[in-house]
C-alpha cells in the first residue's frame, strides 16, 4: 500500500518563525500536543513539520499497535500512554504533562498544517488571548462538504456554534476545530471533563464563562492523508448536545479575576 503524503507537506514552508518574546520581555516555552492512535501511516511528515515550531514534542498515545509510538520517539517527541477513553481524556492527560508555557494541541492525521502554528501561538505571545482557536470557516475545509456525512457534521458543527454565539454575546465561527492553542494555566484551569471529542466545545465554552479572552484564526482543514476516520456522528450526537446543554446551561464557572473582552476573529 502506498503511503499518501499530507497535501500541505508539498507546500513551500512558510517562513514565518514562532515568536517566543512578549512585549514585556518574557519568553515563552512551546508544547505541541498530538493525540494518536494507530496513525503510523500518517505522524511522521506531521512531526517533523512541527518540530521546528515546538520546545516539546508531546505524543499522547491510545495504545497504538502500529508502531505509532516507535515513528515518534524516532521523530524525538516524548511519548505518554492515555488512558483508552478516547481523544478528550488524551487532551486532559497531554495538557498534565505538558511542560510548555503554551499548548498546542493538533490531529496526527495530517489535517492540520503544523506551518500554521505561529500564527495560533502569535496573540498569546502579544497578549492579546489566553486561547486561540483555529478556525475552518475562516481558513477554508477539504472536509464538509463534499460527502452526506460531512454535511450532517458541518450542519451539527453550525447549530453548536450559533448556540454558544447567542447564548454568550460572541461571533466565532468554528467550534469543533481540534487545531488550537492555549496558555497552559489557562488550560489546567479550565478543569476540562469531556473524554471524547466533544472537549473541543468544552474548552470553547469554559474560556468564554470563565472569562477568558478568546480569538480564532484562519486555518485550513486538508483531507486526511491516509486511512479513514473513526468518527461517526450517529455514534456521538446525544453526547454533543448533552455536553453543549450542560456547559451552556448548568455547569457554574468559579470566579475569575481576568479580563473578558469580546472574542475577535483574525484572517
Amino acid at each position: 500500500m502506498t503511503t499518501r503524503l499530507p497535501q500541505w507537506y508539498h507546500q513551500a514552508t512558510r517562513p514565518r518563525e514562532v515568536q517566543r518574546i512578549g512585549p514585556d520581555g518574557k519568553h515563552y516555552t512551546i508544547s505541541v500536543i498530538v493525540p494518536t492512535r494507530n496513525e503510523a501511516a500518517n505522524l511522521l511528515p506531521v512531526l517533523v513539520r512541527a518540530a521546528p515550531h515546538a520546545d516539546e514534542l508531546l505524543v499522547v498515545d491510545g495504545h497504538s499497535s502500529d508502531g505509532t509510538r516507535e515513528i515518534a520517539q524516532a521523530c524525538g517527541a516524548r511519548v505518554i500512554l492515555d488512558d483508552g477513553r478516547g481523544k478528550g481524556a488524551a487532551i486532559r492527560c497531554g495538557i498534565r504533562e505538558a511542560r510548555g508555557d503554551i499548548l498546542v494541541f493538533m490531529d496526527a492525521d495530517g489535517s492540520h498544517n503544523p506551518d500554521d502554528i505561529p500564527a495560533l501561538i502569535q496573540p498569546i505571545v502579544e497578549g492579546r488571548a489566553d486561547h486561540v482557536s483555529g478556525s475552518r470557516m475562516l481558513g477554508g475545509s477539504d472536509e464538509l462538504h463534499a460527502t452526506i456525512h460531512q454535511f450532517v457534521r458541518l450542519f451539527g458543527s453550525q447549530v453548536i456554534t450559533l448556540s454558544i454565539n447567542y447564548t454568550q454575546n460572541v461571533r466565532l465561527t468554528d467550534c469543533q476545530n481540534g487545531f488550537r492553542a492555549l496558555r497552559r494555566e489557562v488550560a489546567l484551569d479550565l478543569d476540562l471533563q469531556e473524554d471524547i471529542t466533544t472537549i473541543e466545545q468544552e474548552m470553547i465554552i469554559k474560556t468564554l464563562r470563565r472569562g477568558y479572552r478568546l480569538v480564532e484564526v484562519a486555518t485550513h482543514e486538508y483531507v486526511r492523508a491516509n486511512g479513514e476516520s473513526n468518527f461517526r456522528v450517529i455514534d456521538v450526537w446525544q453526547r454533543y448536545l448533552y455536553s453543549l446543554f450542560y456547559y451552556l446551561f448548568v455547569w457554574r464557572p468559579p470566579k475569575h479575576n481576568g479580563r473578558a473582552p469580546a472574542p475577535r476573529s483574525q484572517p
